[in-house]
């Protein structure tokens, strides 16, 4: 027989789903939370990136609480000496996962397929930083490409509209206007760190919601 724990968290899973299916994104958010808090957000991620391909508030939930878990940070913190590039190669590697989520099979657990990727941004913020010489646009960082996107691209700015304006709001005063983090902190009346780890989730987001989207004319 089953055990209780596992009837327990099947039936969570459930209830997950068709508060997503529902529309009910606040008991979707409470419940991803209580996960995290828990320490069994593995089981909720693989729900989230299961639904992601058809619940676009799927794949923002994903990436909220991939991210508060601190699974990326845990896994680039490890492989880095320089603890100061730690946040921007785990923003690199939070956009990359968000953009890839498609490429998830379900084969392997949520996290072991983080991993890898988050080794590729470390392997890649590694190679930038032996070269001296600028790289070409196609090989900038992700952080730094959708932060570009944001700005310049209509299609970004329409998918950046659609976001929660927890996150749309320092997304734009960052990669639209170019305020400083201080600047959008005060205005926002939220704590810098705060308002980092927004605009890194409002990134991601936006580029979970580009991952199926054909390229502009003339962006290929």
């Amino acid at each position: 027989m089953r055990g209780e724990a596992q009837q327990t968290q099947e039936a969570d899973d459930a209830a997950l789903e068709a508060a997503i299916r529902e529309g009910r994104i606040f008991t979707a958010r409470t419940l991803c939370r209580d996960a995290v808090e828990i320490g069994q957000h593995e089981t909720v991620l693989r729900t989230l990136a299961r639904l992601a391909s058809q619940e676009p508030r799927a794949a923002e939930l994903f990436i909220e609480t991939l991210d508060a878990s601190g699974t990326v940070r845990r896994f680039t913190h490890a492989a880095l000496l320089d603890t100061t590039a730690v946040e921007d190669v785990s923003q690199d590697a939070l956009i990359s996962i968000a953009s890839s989520l498609n490429s998830f099979d379900g084969r392997s657990k949520v996290t072991t397929w983080v991993h890898s990727i988050v080794r590729r941004r470390v392997a890649d913020y590694l190679r930038r930083a032996r070269d001296a010489a600028p790289l070409p646009d196609d090989e900038q960082a992700p952080a730094e490409r959708m932060s570009s996107m944001i700005a310049t691209r209509a299609t970004v700015q329409q998918a950046l509209e659609t976001l929660d304006p927890l996150y749309r709001e320092p997304v734009v005063l960052r990669d639209i206007e170019g305020l400083p983090y201080a600047e959008i902190a005060a205005r926002l009346d939220r704590p810098v760190g705060t308002v980092k780890a927004q605009i890194s989730r409002g990134r991601a987001i936006v580029a979970a919601l580009l991952r199926d989207a054909p390229a502009e004319p003339g962006t290929a």
